[in-house]
Order: structure tokens, then sequence, then C-alpha cells
């Protein structure tokens, strides 16, 4: 996402060595939305998925309007005749055959999700996908969508500050086979330290300036709560978002599901560092002093959380 959109001014060139130097990590999974700069993102990726088509799976998601005019307003369409246009956008867009992971990258609760999964199965049968994938869904509404169609992903963010799928999500998807899918699992870069105060240290059309936990006194407050981080990462040589990102790979083993967490960068620096993460092994001390830091977050994940789980599970905030 952040390539094309969201975070500010990017470098083209810059981002087209970080994706070839992903999949010299051996990083094979590439996730993109058709909200992404209106459809930009997608576009970008293309002469890249060409290139590496048979080494690569490409995730897009399809519900989520983001008007240019206005960046922070959202609309969410999850109608079968707008599924079915969005699929043969992405297809046209990213110039391939078919996707390997298409998701309802939001829920409309005004549309059953049996619909919305039925219309999507379509898609599978046509063999325009190979795997559907939900984002930001309940527990109740994957279970319904698993009873339709396989359900092989879901996408939702996980981190050390944000665990409110914990609740009911995560055990869901052990149950039921899915694996999960932490998007932000740096925390926008918050866990990294690569900024502290949105207003002051981002600019001006970064969306990260929309986020109540990244700015005012907010900001200052979950700053403080970075110190355990700084002490794991400095007793194991890394930086705190490896530490982040180790804290991630480990929650596999904790709740009995696959975990594929998507840090996204736009350097090829950050990528080496990301990839060098998945070989750290967190003690169980650390991960003890790791586990009351999502209760004491301030503010949350979005301005809206009606576009999240745990806004429609109504399930108390655990950061």
């Amino acid at each position: 996402m952040g390539i094309s959109f969201a975070y500010g001014p990017t470098d083209a060139d810059a981002a087209r060595a970080t994706l070839e130097r992903a999949l010299e990590r051996g990083v094979t999974l590439f996730d993109t939305a058709d909200a992404y700069a209106n459809g930009d993102n997608e576009q970008f990726l293309a002469p890249f998925l060409k290139a590496h088509r048979d080494e690569v799976s490409i995730a897009t998601k399809f519900a989520l309007g983001i008007d240019p005019a206005e960046p922070t307003r959202r609309t969410i369409n999850n109608e079968p005749d707008y599924i079915r246009a969005c699929i043969e956008g992405s297809l046209r867009r990213l110039g391939t055959e078919v996707i390997d992971l298409y998701y309802m990258h939001r829920r409309d609760p005004a549309v059953p999700i049996e619909q919305t999964v039925s219309v999507m199965a379509e898609l599978v049968e046509q063999g325009k996908v190979r795997h559907l994938g939900l984002s930001e869904v309940t527990a109740e509404e994957l279970r319904a969508a698993q009873s339709v169609h396989p359900i092989a992903a879901v996408q939702s963010e996980w981190s050390v500050f944000s665990r409110d799928i914990e609740a009911g999500v995560v055990p869901a998807a052990a149950e039921l086979g899915v694996a999960l899918v932490p998007y932000s699992p740096l925390g926008r870069g918050f866990l990294t330290g690569a900024f502290v105060q949105a207003e002051s240290e981002l600019s001006a059309d970064d969306f990260r300036q929309q986020q109540p936990r990244f700015t005012g006194d907010n900001a200052r407050a979950n700053a403080a709560l970075l110190a355990p981080l700084r002490r794991i990462a400095e007793a194991h040589g890394a930086s705190t978002g490896q530490i982040a990102l180790a804290w991630v790979h480990q929650q596999a083993e904790r709740y009995g599901l696959p975990v594929v967490p998507i840090p996204g960068t736009r350097k090829a620096a950050r990528v080496d560092e990301n990839t060098a993460a998945a070989a750290i092994r967190l003690s169980a001390a650390e991960l003890d002093l790791l586990e009351p830091l999502a209760g004491q977050v301030a503010g949350d994940r979005y301005a809206d959380m009606s576009f999240t789980s745990a806004g429609r599970e109504g399930t108390a905030p655990r950061g």
C-alpha cells in the first residue's frame, strides 16, 4: 500500500528495487488492493508480476472505496454486480489471468456475507481466482463465510499494540483451519520508532495523521510503551521493528494456526531487516514483558472503528 498511497511521497525506482529485493529474500506473497491509489498500486505491480508470475502469489481486494478528493472518506460495497466488476478491473490492471488470493477488503453488514462469498466462489469456479480471503471480519462472519466456501486467509491488523482480534477471530480461524495475515504488524512504523507525533513529523497527506493513537497526548503516551521493545531489541542486537515482527511470528505457535505477516515498506534495506526477524526467537520472559502493552495503548486503531471486526463485535479493545 505504502508504495502508492497513504504514507506520503514515494520513489518509483526505489519501490521497484524493493520488490525485487523482497523476492530475492524469499518473499513470495505480494499484497495490494484496488483501493490503493484508485488502482494505481495494482498497475505499478503489473510489470513485476509479469516478470515473476510463476514465482509469486498475488493478493488483491475489493469492497473499499476511497474518495481521492476526500481521502478520509470511506465507502464499502459488497453487492454482487460490484464484485464482478471489481475482479475484471483488478485482472486488467495487474495484467494477469488469475488472482491467487482475493479478499473482501471490508464488510458491509447490510449485505449477507453468505451472498458475498457465493459471488466470490463463482470467481473461483470461473478460474479468475484461486483462493478466497476476508479482511476485518468477526468470528461469526468468518464461520458464516466458511459455510459457503473455504476461506484461505483472514487479514486483520495484529501487532504487539493491536490485539483485539484475539478475542474471537484468531480462535475461530484456528478452529476452521484459516491462516491469519496480520497487516500493520509494525504499527504503521510506530513500533520501529520511525516517528512519534504524526502532526509534526509526517507529511500533510499521510494517512496516519487521521489515526487517533498517533496524534496528540495519545502518541506521547504510546511512545513511552516502546521501552520494553527497546530493551529486548538491545539484548538481541536487533531493531524494535524486528522484535515486533518476531512477536507476531510466534503467535502461530501460541494459537496453532499459520501466521503470515505483511510488513509494508518502500526500501530494500527494510526488506532485509524485516525478513531477518523471522529468525529471532523471543523467550517466555520477553513475551511476558510485551504481554501488557496492547492493553495500555491510548487511542483506537481508526477514528471510525465500525469498519473493523472489533467495532462490530463490541469487544473490549486490547490495543
